[in-house]
């Protein structure tokens, strides 16, 4: 089988294109396996690869996936067969009753989706929304369950209310801000990049700043909510951009994950700072009808053949786009 893989050296020097990469498990009682037609790029991804040390067992990597069911477990659920569906790539964690220390997500250590078939639960196979391509459901993921979750799940997102969104150029950032706009929020982006800004305002950004960390004084009103996936260089202008009684939402930090904190500007403003880290089944479920009932569309910079996924990764700290990457593999030849 064709896949991306990870092993060997550390870091994206590490990815290859395999001819001979194990064929997908034989489903489960409870499993399908798809044949896979596109797949989302993930910063996830680049994490990850960047924390192997190139000695462990190959890796497909891969989280987000669209394909078409080939097999099923049990002949109860044969009227999936032949039908195209989007994957959540999260396993094993339905709702907010009990909250995985890390969730696990396909790609690692499960077998991903940069490949021509993969088995997976029936609980994690959705229609995909009638209005998107398959690039543009590969687009979704774990991006939208990420974006969903921050702003509606943890953010607690009201139409009309402020919100601050950091690191708009990537996968999350502009589902985040397609959300937060159809929800009736209004939005303002922090950008080091006048194109993405530019970009942000034609998807609906009512304000845009561009190249400051000390963004809190650019900001025509105090935010009732930020969304940060940036971390370090921005945490402390997010808390102080925030009206008395704001809330925070950080799931990421590019730029560092140790940020010095008043306890003092805590309390006294009364500031409530909440985690969160991709999406359970509940989110997903949320998110797909959402995206379907506002008929949101995901942005996409650039398809690539999966063949090109080793270039793809050694340029991804470097690469100027905006939105998401998506690999074909339907057009992939058959091994």
């Amino acid at each position: 089988m064709i896949a991306v893989t990870h092993t060997k050296i550390p870091g994206p020097a590490g990815v290859a294109v395999v001819d001979d990469a194990p064929e997908s498990e034989s489903p489960g009682e409870n499993d399908a396996v798809l044949a896979l037609s596109a797949a989302g790029l993930n910063r996830h991804e680049l994490f990850l690869v960047n924390n192997r040390t190139g000695t462990e067992p190959p890796l497909i990597l891969g989280a987000d996936g669209v394909g078409t069911v080939t097999q099923v477990g049990s002949p109860a659920h044969a009227a999936l067969v032949g039908t195209t569906v989007l994957i959540d790539p999260c396993i094993g964690w339905p709702d907010d009753t009990q909250l995985p220390e890390v969730p696990e997500i396909l790609g690692g250590p499960r077998p991903g989706t940069f490949a021509q078939r993969i088995t997976v639960p029936l609980n994690n196979i959705h229609p995909v929304p009638p209005h998107l391509t398959r690039h543009e459901a590969a687009a979704l993921g774990l991006s939208a369950s990420t974006a969903y979750r921050a702003l509606f799940t943890r953010g607690g997102l009201q139409p009309s209310e402020h919100v601050m969104i950091t690191g708009i150029s990537g996968g999350v950032g502009p589902l985040a801000l397609a959300f937060a706009v159809a929800a009736g929020a209004e939005v303002t982006v922090i950008t080091r990049r006048h194109d993405s800004a530019d970009r942000a305002r034609q998807l609906g950004a009512a304000h845009a700043i561009v190249g400051a960390d000390d963004f809190e004084e650019a900001l025509t009103r105090r935010a009732d909510l930020v969304v940060d996936s940036v971390g370090g260089s921005v945490f402390g202008s997010a808390l102080r951009a925030l009206r008395p009684g704001g809330r925070v939402v950080t799931f990421g930090a590019t730029t560092g994950a140790d940020v010095p904190i008043s306890l003092r500007d805590l309390f006294f403003r009364q500031i409530d700072i909440r985690g969160t880290s991709m999406g359970n089944a509940h989110d997903f479920r949320a998110m797909l009808e959402f995206v379907e009932h506002h008929k949101i569309r995901p942005v996409i910079d650039t398809v690539y053949p999966l063949a090109a996924a080793p270039e793809v990764f050694a340029a991804m700290d470097t690469a100027p786009g905006f939105g998401k990457t998506v690999f074909d593999i339907e057009g992939t030849p058959r091994s």
